[in-house]
């Protein structure tokens, strides 16, 4: 007979998916569902990007100041790492009772879920990426990110197929033997059968910070559009330009994913401030100061940011994406789906898109 499971073991490989995993777990031990000492185990499965590194592990030491235990796998240092990394893991894989993963898109993820027979599996918040997982879940489609969508699938994705269906099933509940759960704070409207769907309002965020302090002025919030081949960059730029124009914006808060040349230069043909945020900008935000108006394109934040600073005068506006700044490779739903996440979010004040002329 087989020893009985127990225990949360958490995946991450984002700050935004370590920041909702402690967002989730407050939430979970206020409930009693996380044992006696309310603690989980943070697995970080660490990127290689530099900018995003940085931000883990100012995460991770919030984590561990909550009690939590954060193991640190430097899942991708080099071709022999994975195996590494899921030979050290398969023990306690085993012996989970429960799975949370920040991004079940994750080629990384989807290997791990074949080798636990966790009975609960939780997906927390990691954006527009939320949504899309929902929705594909409840068609009962193959796993594939918005942005990549209407594309031929590559030779590596065809090798992979049979692990990410295995995944994809995982994450379907299975009456008393598998539950799954869906913690967010996007809009989630076709619930696959079965899934649990529970709100995720920053109740730690507002808790552990601030309220900040407010200037007069608007911040700008960056997108990595431009970096997944959306959005074209010359396009991007002026519409960035005109948006601080207009509204007298004169920081921009850059996604940890823009590349330094385009950073150099917005910042160098707008004369706005770039700030490269160390943590989370939920986080950043309810710290303060920040400013009395926050500019987003379509993105994450549109959601989360209203949600983060509820009870302060902060006004958050998004700008539609226009569909002359698509870029040609763009997936055939691109504009679809920011359109939808830019619709859908509540408590943002929804501006008129910039039509920049070239």
């Amino acid at each position: 007979m087989s020893a009985a499971r127990s225990g949360t073991l958490c995946f991450v490989e984002s700050p935004v998916q370590l920041l909702n995993v402690l967002e989730w777990a407050h939430l979970a031990g206020a409930a009693g569902t996380l044992g006696a000492d309310g603690t989980v185990t943070l697995v970080v499965l660490s990127p290689t990007d530099p900018m995003t590194r940085g931000q883990l592990r100012r995460m991770a030491e919030l984590a561990r100041d909550e009690g939590h235990i954060v193991r640190w796998e430097e899942a991708r240092g080099g071709a022999t790492a994975p195996f590494h990394t899921i030979g050290g893991l398969a023990g306690p894989l085993r012996r989970a009772a429960r799975i949370v993963m920040g991004d079940p898109f994750s080629r990384y993820v989807q290997l791990l879920l074949t080798i636990t027979k966790a009975a609960e599996l939780v997906v927390v918040d990691d954006g527009t990426a939320t949504m899309e997982f929902v929705s594909q879940l409840a068609r009962g489609e193959r796993l594939v990110r918005w942005h990549r969508r209407g594309g031929r699938p590559s030779p590596r994705d065809l090798v992979f197929a049979p692990v990410s269906a295995a995944a994809r099933r995982r994450l379907t509940p299975d009456g008393e033997r598998r539950s799954v759960e869906v913690f967010s704070a996007m809009p989630i409207d076709s619930v696959p059968d079965r899934v649990r769907v529970t709100r995720n309002d920053f109740t730690w965020t507002r808790a552990r910070f601030g309220p900040p302090r407010i200037t007069k002025g608007a911040d700008l919030v960056g997108t990595s559009l431009v970096e997944t081949g959306v959005v074209d960059p010359d396009r991007y730029l002026e519409a960035v330009r005109a948006l601080a124009r207009t509204h007298g914006a004169t920081r921009y808060f850059a996604h940890r994913r823009e590349s330094a040349d385009k950073l150099h230069r917005l910042a160098t043909e707008t004369g706005l401030e770039v700030v490269r945020p160390d943590l989370p900008l939920e986080l950043i935000a309810r710290r303060g100061p920040i400013g009395r108006t926050v500019l987003s394109f379509p993105s994450t934040v549109v959601h989360t940011l209203p949600l983060a600073l509820a009870g302060t005068d902060v006004r958050v506006a998004v700008c539609d994406i226009d569909p002359a700044w698509l870029t040609e490779n763009a997936s055939p739903r691109a504009q679809g789906f920011l359109s939808g996440v830019t619709g859908t979010a509540r408590d943002v004040h929804r501006l008129a898109s910039v039509a920049p002329a070239l």
